[in-house]
């Protein structure tokens, strides 16, 4: 429906910038421009009426065709809780919540927190020092360019396994995250396994810290 408002129209003065030379192509004549919009201005009758159409109601459609969200992108992530199908392990034995040494297995699994804390922020040049062997930082950061969101749910960690001088030890995770396109949820299921070395003669402390040697991840099952 179109209604019909009475507007009053300001009159708008342009200040022109000095320091270009009449002589130039694109100068303006400034003296008969103002003449041009005074004679506009004075045929303008300032009680006609202007017609106006009055704005459609927004509909949803209408926003998401705008900014490319839709009811998926406010639907908020749901993870499968521990112990069903795509969710991490219940394990019922309370994770120790004393000091931990960074060498510990739960060290490890703090490792990977930490990991996916960087994630979530999007700071993955913190993320990639946290991995062996680092990849390239623009290839790496790539790869979470198509996610909105990215968050993960870490498990207790597994038993150490110590041989040859070497450490290794597997985190659960679970991954819960949102397409940019569309705001397709994501869940995935696995485990990151690090790695270090053991305290031997010559290793450094860089190579006794718990890095994240591997991830695997795998589409959680549909519920």
């Amino acid at each position: 429906m179109k209604r019909l408002l009475t507007v009053s129209l300001p009159l708008v003065f342009v200040a022109a910038c000095s320091g270009t030379s009449p002589s130039q192509t694109n100068s303006i004549d400034v003296n008969a421009a103002a003449v041009r919009a005074q004679q506009s201005v004075d045929a303008y009758n300032a009680d006609a009426p202007v017609e106006i159409a009055e704005p459609d109601a927004v509909t949803e459609n209408d926003v998401t065709a705008a900014t490319g969200s839709n009811s998926a992108e406010r639907t908020p992530l749901d993870p499968p809780a521990p112990g069903t199908p795509g969710g991490l392990p219940d394990d019922r034995t309370p994770v120790s919540e004393a000091p931990f040494t960074p060498d510990s297995a739960q060290g490890a699994a703090n490792v990977v927190q930490t990991y996916y804390a960087f994630l979530g922020e999007r700071k993955y040049a913190q993320a990639l020092a946290l991995r062996e062997p680092k990849a390239d930082a623009a290839a790496f950061a790539e790869g979470f360019n198509g996610y909105s969101e990215y968050h993960a749910n870490v498990g207790a960690p597994g038993a150490i396994d110590a041989g040859a001088g070497q450490r290794y030890v597997t985190v659960p995770v679970q991954i819960y995250a949102r397409l940019k396109r569309g705001g397709t949820p994501v869940y995935e299921i696995g485990s990151a396994t690090l790695h270090r070395s053991g305290d031997i003669d010559g290793a450094t402390t860089a190579q006794r810290t718990w890095r994240i040697q591997s991830i695997d991840l795998k589409p959680a099952p549909k519920r």
